[in-house]
């Protein structure tokens, strides 16, 4: 009864703030003894204390008491908290990935798109300038066009890579959403759906406009076979006007 009341003075006096400075040691050797009395107690209850046997994992090991300038904290250390924290730092990293597995698509189809529209620009150029231009120049606009066809295979091939990346990174950060919301974080769960959201929308941003791109493209390979083709037929044309006044000048 003498522990009881020494636990009943503690509180009031800690919750109080009375407590001064040369006094702090006094509370944490009584709230010590109050421990020590509760664990005793519990183990009365339940039966005889083992030698050695710690006090009850009830009362110490989920909780963590201390007594520090006149006040009680109590941390709660359940596994239910345990869980929630650890799914928060789940979702945390999940959502990390995700944007930065989003920034290198994005990035990926951008330039993917700029190097096919570049293409394009020189291939109509040099398509208006056929039989218009210099060997010289003919063949610069033809490295021109190998040139930025090549980047856009290498950056074809980099949207492929970051986007596999990335569809693992939406899949991890749904397990995580689902993970964080079924252990009561339920904020977290929210905050990685919504940057699940936003990623879909910026990649699906990406891919339009280089689906854009690629169309763009096919329509420069149609025009260019068209073009060809008239071409060709204008070289047939004037060989046979040079050979037919070649024959007219013989006779």
């Amino acid at each position: 009864m003498q522990a009881v009341r020494q636990c009943s003075a503690c509180a009031k006096r800690a919750a109080g703030g009375l407590v001064r400075n040369q006094e702090v040691s006094l509370l944490q050797r009584r709230g010590a003894a109050c421990i020590r009395y509760l664990s005793t107690s519990e183990k009365r209850r339940s039966g005889v204390q083992k030698p050695g046997e710690m006090t009850n994992p009830t009362h110490i090991s989920l909780a963590s008491l201390s007594v520090g300038h006149g006040l009680w904290q109590v941390e709660d250390l359940s596994h239910n908290s345990l869980i929630r924290r650890a799914a928060s730092v789940l979702t945390d990293s999940s959502s990390s990935f995700l944007s930065q597995a989003t920034l290198a698509l994005t990035d990926a189809l951008t330039d993917y798109s700029k190097a096919v529209h570049s293409r394009i620009i020189f291939q109509k150029r040099y398509l208006a300038s056929l039989g218009k231009m210099s060997p010289s120049e003919e063949e610069s606009l033809q490295r021109a066009i190998s040139g930025w066809r090549s980047e856009a295979a290498e950056r074809l091939n980099e949207c492929k890579h970051y986007d596999s990346t990335w569809i693992n990174a939406v899949n991890l950060s749904k397990m995580a959403a689902e993970a964080a919301y079924s252990s009561g974080a339920h904020q977290a769960s929210i905050l990685v759906q919504t940057n699940i959201q936003v990623a879909q929308s910026q990649v699906e941003e990406a891919r339009k406009l280089s689906a854009e791109a690629d169309k763009k493209l096919a329509e420069t390979k149609v025009e260019e076979i068209q073009r060809m083709a008239e071409y060709s037929a204008f070289l047939e044309g004037s060989e046979e006007h040079e050979v037919h006044e070649a024959y007219l000048r013989e006779d």
